[in-house]
């Protein structure tokens, strides 16, 4: 220190280099003190979300101010020290090139924790949304919604968190957004049906005509269950094990019935023709005690016989049923079928085969 003292007194003279060490010794301790400040509030800070935070989050019904301050509290408090500390540097007496290099990698370590505490808040909420309110059928959006919700807002975050670190360097921010925006363009045109599918599929999110685990019937006939539903296509598991991948366009604007939805009970039909001297009523009955003994179909709604037409060989028989379980109506189907025919035997019930009549007429 004498010899540094020393060599300050032979440049700038002896009273000088007393001001200057003054100089700079008042604002290394301002540095500190600005420093030490931001540390104590820190500290305080923490203390106080950590004691009355808590306390305050125990009186509401959910959990998602409490979890949102165990993610959020150990980032702010990390944040004002750093704070602090770009601060301290900045009034601190350092050499030029070195104080913009220490002081603008705090500041974007400040960004980045700044832009990591948003991100963070809102992904407990999203996770809150998703396993609490499922748990409960009132939410609003599905997981592969929650999913994309996230990304977007990452995605959001960064962006921001790039341009406030570009504009803290002086960097011309409105020609990369022009750069980004006539990339974009050309992406979208290079890529409209891609695009146009993963609209489809954010739109059927949010619409939510059916969600994963619902039985299907497309506008082709084909029956499947639902197993994935991405941004680009839906998974389709049909009757036959096989998986079907649909673009989420196609799903869009075509005609899709949902079986299990608002209730998953479906229904059933069988059509049988009986001869034309049967007892309607008889055969009704025989038909209604079929189904009600199977205990596969439900009791509301009632099973229901209707007499729909007089055919060329026998009277038509329909019998409408109902099943809880869609992945069952076949095996119900047979049941009842076989049921049916045992039934009629043995009530003298006659399912007639198809007659024709030939008159052949002489000619005299």
């Amino acid at each position: 220190m004498s010899e540094l003292l020393s060599i300050l007194q032979n440049f700038v003279g002896p009273q000088a280099s007393d001001g200057f060490l003054r100089l700079w010794a008042k604002e290394l301790l301002d540095a500190l003190l600005i420093f030490g400040f931001f540390w104590l509030l820190s500290e305080l800070a923490g203390w106080v979300l950590n004691r009355w935070g808590r306390r305050l989050a125990a009186f509401t019904v959910t959990e998602i101010d409490d979890r949102i301050l165990t993610r959020t509290i150990p980032n702010l408090t990390r944040m004002l020290v750093v704070l602090g500390a770009y601060l301290a540097i900045r009034s601190m007496p350092l050499h030029e090139k070195l104080a913009a290099f220490v002081s603008g990698a705090l500041f974007v370590t400040l960004v980045i924790m700044l832009f990591s505490l948003f991100y963070n808040a809102v992904d407990e909420l999203m996770k809150w949304h998703l396993y609490e309110r499922q748990a409960s059928g009132k939410s609003v959006l599905s997981r592969q919604m929650v999913q994309m919700v996230e990304k977007v807002v990452m995605l959001f975050l960064i962006g921001m968190a790039l341009i406030v670190i570009l504009k803290h360097f002086n960097y011309d921010i409105f020609s990369l957004v022009t750069a980004l925006g006539i990339g974009s363009l050309a992406i979208g045109m290079a890529a409209k049906d891609t695009l146009a599918h993963m609209i489809s599929g954010f739109t059927l999110m949010v619409d939510r005509p059916f969600e994963i685990g619902d039985r299907i019937k497309l506008n082709n006939g084909q029956i499947g269950d639902v197993i994935d539903i991405g941004l680009r296509s839906t998974k389709i598991k049909g009757l036959d094990t096989t998986v079907m991948i649909i673009p989420n366009s196609d799903l869009c604007n075509s005609t899709v019935i949902n079986m299990v939805r608002p209730t998953a009970v479906i229904q059933g039909r069988i059509t049988v023709g009986v001869s034309y001297d049967s007892d309607v009523e008889r055969v009704k009955e025989l038909l209604l005690d079929v189904a009600g003994n199977n205990p596969e179909v439900v009791e509301d709604p009632l099973p229901l016989v209707l007499f729909t037409s007089f055919g060329d060989s026998a009277l038509n028989m329909l019998l409408l049923f109902w099943v809880s379980d869609p992945g069952r109506l076949g095996i119900v189907t047979d049941s009842l079928n076989c049921a049916i025919i045992r039934r009629f035997r043995e009530n003298g019930i006659e399912i007639p085969f198809p007659i024709r009549t030939v008159r052949m007429e002489r000619e005299c």
